[in-house]
């Protein structure tokens, strides 16, 4: 089984580098895109975000929101209390800080191998901002369709999270325990967490900068890569091969080409899927699986994360398959219920439409100033590190 591994993988990489030489223009445009949406859209908006989690976890924070949220995701979820702080950090700023902050965890004991495991399962979610900003508004034209999207993908999450509590059920858990809801037990967690850690609020932050960088450098090396790899695949003979394996699964043609990019890279696949003449609820069934499904970009993103630790991708990936199936489950029912059932019209004002643009010019004049500082900051942070005695 190994040997075959290592066959398939070899010519993996083979059939990829004969690509490129093959078609190096395409490569570079494909390069282009997938750096022009790291340094504009997603290093600016999730910088901020993990800046302030590596903080709270320096400060102690989390231990004080173990303590209060222990009798919520203990019973619910089957993970200690401070899963409730990676859950709230995964949904707010999207994948894959879920993964990071369970990674965090784990390297600090506060979670065993089995939770951490529950917890990447439902953690890594959609932002709500990419829900409701690029995908209803940006892709299908109507900021109503948020409401539907968001409620079948957090839903899935949810079920995702209740299913896997009774995995791995042998696991005896973290020795942690909350004896009840204390908000004076919560601050003396706090206090003796961030006692423990003994970093000055000047060195925390300057490694909250830098670690934070480290991880969105190699976010970007990731949706570089898989962007490169879908331009690619538009332009190979394998999406003949794989577009008769999805007639004889009875896929509307005009969907093979959006349904295979979205199974490489989410944003891409979505936006073409919204491009066919198949109608609303088909295109929103198929966005809402992708939405839950991740994409092989983000889940190789996630898998590079825990690679460093005992945390195995296996729970990760089948809790995927299940989101995607669940998803589209729940938004069947909510469009069949809904004022879109029947109409394949979609109607967007037009202050939902200059207020999206106006979010993309401002990410696009911004973001790369953003991105840069931010680059400058952790490369000067890290020199002051290395000069250090």
């Amino acid at each position: 089984m190994s040997q075959f591994k290592t066959l398939l993988l070899t010519l993996a990489i083979l059939y990829l580098t004969i690509s490129l030489i093959q078609k190096p223009d395409i490569a570079l445009m494909a390069s282009t895109k997938g750096l022009n949406l790291w340094w504009t859209i997603v290093f600016p908006s999730l910088l901020p975000f993990f800046i302030i989690a590596e903080l709270l976890f320096g400060l102690g924070v989390v231990h004080g929101i173990g303590v209060l949220s222990e009798r919520i995701m203990k019973p619910l979820f089957n993970v200690p209390g401070s899963g409730g702080f990676v859950w709230v950090m995964g949904m707010a700023s999207g994948y894959p800080a879920g993964a990071k902050w369970t990674r965090e965890l784990r390297n600090s004991g506060q979670v065993t191998r089995i939770e951490a495991e529950r917890l990447v399962a439902f953690t890594n979610a959609s932002s709500p901002l990419f829900i409701l900003s690029a995908v209803a508004v940006g892709f299908f034209g109507d900021p109503s369709l948020g409401l539907l999207l968001g409620a079948a993908h957090y839903g899935g999450c949810l079920f995702v999270g209740i299913c896997m509590r009774f995995y791995g059920s042998h696991d005896q858990g973290s020795t942690y325990r909350a004896t009840g809801f204390s908000l004076s037990k919560a601050f003396q967690s706090i206090h003796n967490a961030r006692l423990k850690d003994g970093r000055p609020l000047g060195q925390l932050l300057g490694d909250a900068v830098v670690k934070s960088v480290q991880t969105l450098l190699l976010v970007g090396g990731f949706i570089i890569l898989f962007s490169v790899l879908t331009g690619l695949l538009k332009e190979s003979s394998l999406l003949v091969l794989l577009s008769h394996v999805m007639s004889f699964l009875t896929f509307p043609t005009d969907m093979h080409l959006p349904i295979l990019t979205g199974l490489l890279e989410l944003t891409t696949g979505i936006g073409e899927v919204t491009n066919t003449s198949t109608s609303l609820i088909t295109q929103l069934a198929i966005a809402s699986f992708m939405l839950g499904f991740h994409g092989f970009s983000i889940q190789a993103q996630i898998a590079s994360i825990l690679a460093d630790t005992d945390i195995r991708f296996a729970p990760y990936f089948f809790a995927r398959i299940l989101h995607g199936i669940v998803a589209v489950f729940i938004i069947t029912i909510l469009y069949h219920n809904s004022s879109f059932a029947g109409s394949n019209t979609i109607h967007v004002s037009s202050f939902s439409q200059e207020s999206h643009q106006s979010y993309v010019d401002f990410m696009a004049f911004f973001g790369p100033t953003v991105t840069l500082l931010a680059l400058t900051a952790a490369f000067l942070l890290s020199l002051k590190k290395v000069k250090q005695p």
